[in-house]
């Protein structure tokens, strides 16, 4: 069973290379150049330094006829996508101008000041800002003052509170630590009624989600292990520490040592909890430092299920991904989480240091950084860069139940900026042009495409009475009884019209032609 898969996969893998073949060899050329390649994985939204690729793009010497383009893509999947176009984001160079158009609308704002209770925070400048986007194949997208390091501050949090799932279970966490948003602010001298934290999201969670985490361990050890989880979830140069910020927090940390004595005087800890200890580890891990870039990489990580897209190696498990998110969602921003989570719809966190990690499950992770704070401690061209971004995309988690357009797979329809080439195939389809069809499809926009109307290439091919047509369409297992929003099928077409050729067709292999 194993080898007939195998040789199946192996099948499918060829027929691919060879219609990415046809479609890459420009003119009369049989052969494609590095350079080709370098400009579609250029265009794709992957970096052609990626780890993944590296190695396989070194070893391109000149020009690759067919079967030296087979070797090399049959190695890689992630090769093969970026050439496809067949990536989470297929027009990811539409994408990242609407991006940049949305970063210099917000960049007019100015609006909001820095954190000035830790007196290190006070001193950025309030002028950076920044945008980074990674999805979860890898495109990545950086613009602004990404490669600038900040202070993860709150955006910590989600981390704290997956490792200490990892570490001794959701169930035992949340015997210390509630679910629930508190409609507080996020330091206030509060637990709920069960004389717990309110959520994993603010101080008071936080500093107990801390003294769960390696609690035989020592202080150094602890903190180790977390720059190295850190480290796994995005590229390691990008994470450090800045001790200036983590001796100016413990100095005027009083409200996080009241936090603390007040849930000891409730008996929140568990037994033997050292309380300085804990809070120690709690400030050195806020002043844990990264960049935009790699803050939208740990995002992308937990979009991913918590699975790095670039080593692909699992950091978290699902259900501690699934809680994180979960929290992020209802209590990730401070007393706007309610208005957030309502307007934008996904699971979001943000930081005094002015950053904001947007995270959009099975997609991508944004970092938008700008210090510039506004009264309830989250950036202001954070907020604003995500509202402009749920005007124009399809992000919200709900969005799909409005009933305003037929149901699309959210993987691919989201953030998809080929509609054009969906109604180029079906356009293609409708004139009955096999070749124009194949190189569309090799380009990365199925065979099975709906356009708004939910009307496939299938349809227009019966519409048209292109018989030769609706027999690759057939073939290629485009299904005939789609239906598009007046509910009609190719199907029924074919019969409404007494296409008799093409009802043969289908009856072929269907029992209600």
């Amino acid at each position: 069973m194993n080898k007939q898969k195998t040789f199946i996969d192996n099948t499918l893998i060829e027929q691919e290379v060879k219609l990415l073949f046809d479609a890459l060899c420009t003119g009369d050329n049989s052969f494609i150049s590095k350079e080709c390649i370098l400009e579609a994985i250029n265009k794709s939204g992957i970096d052609k330094n990626d780890g993944r690729l590296k190695e396989i793009l070194h070893n391109i010497n000149g020009n690759l006829n067919q079967e030296s383009f087979y070797d090399l893509s049959s190695q890689s999947a992630l090769l093969r996508k970026c050439l496809s176009g067949n990536l989470v984001i297929p027009d990811f160079e539409s994408f990242s101008k609407n991006i940049l158009n949305i970063f210099k609308k917000t960049a007019k704002i100015k609006e909001g000041k820095v954190a000035d209770y830790i007196p290190q925070l006070a001193r950025v400048n309030p002028d950076y800002f920044a945008v980074s986007i990674c999805t979860i194949d890898g495109q990545e997208y950086s613009i602004g003052d990404y490669d600038q390091k900040f202070c993860f501050q709150s955006t910590c949090k989600p981390i704290i509170y997956c490792l200490a799932q990892e570490e001794v279970g959701a169930k035992k966490v949340h015997e210390h630590v509630g679910f629930e948003p508190s409609g507080l602010g996020f330091n206030e001298l509060s637990l709920d009624r069960n004389k717990k934290p309110h959520n994993p999201m603010i101080n008071a969670g936080a500093i107990m989600c801390s003294s769960l985490i390696k609690r035989k361990e020592n202080i150094a050890d602890k903190f180790d292990f977390v720059m190295q989880k850190m480290k796994e979830l995005c590229n390691p140069t990008d994470i450090s520490f800045n001790n200036s910020v983590y001796l100016s927090e413990r100095q005027t940390a009083d409200r996080n040592f009241a936090l603390a004595y007040y849930m000891r005087e409730n008996n929140a800890f568990p037994a033997s909890t050292d309380i300085l200890e804990t809070l120690d580890f709690y400030f050195q891990c806020c002043s844990i430092e990264t960049n935009a870039k790699g803050m939208a990489q740990i995002g992308a990580a937990l979009a991913n299920s918590g699975i790095s897209p670039f080593t692909e190696k699992r950091i978290f498990n699902n259900q501690t991904v699934q809680n994180c998110l979960s929290l992020m969602h209802t209590c990730g921003m401070y007393d706007y989480s309610g208005e957030f989570a309502f307007k934008i719809g996904v699971p979001a966190k943000s930081g005094v240091s002015g950053a904001l990690l947007m995270v959009i499950p099975d997609l991508m992770g944004i970092c938008i950084w700008s210090p510039l704070l506004d009264r309830i401690g989250n950036s202001v061209k954070g907020i604003e860069f995500c509202k402009d971004l749920a005007k124009q995309y399809n992000i919200h988690n709900f969005n799909s139940i409005t009933g305003e357009k037929p149901k699309k797979d959210p993987k691919s329809q989201r953030f998809d900026d080929t509609s054009k080439g969906v109604l180029a195939l079906i356009e293609a389809a409708g004139k009955g042009d096999i070749n124009e069809v194949q190189k569309i499809n090799a380009s990365g926009v199925p065979l099975d495409a709906v356009d708004y109307d939910g009307r496939t290439a299938l349809h227009l091919a019966v519409a048209e009475r292109q018989v030769e047509m609706v027999q690759f369409l057939f073939d290629n297992h485009v299904n005939p009884k789609t239906k598009d929003r007046w509910g009609h099928t190719p199907i029924s077409e074919a019969k409404d019209n007494s296409y008799k050729e093409i009802v043969e067709i289908f009856s072929s292999t269907t029992n209600d032609a």
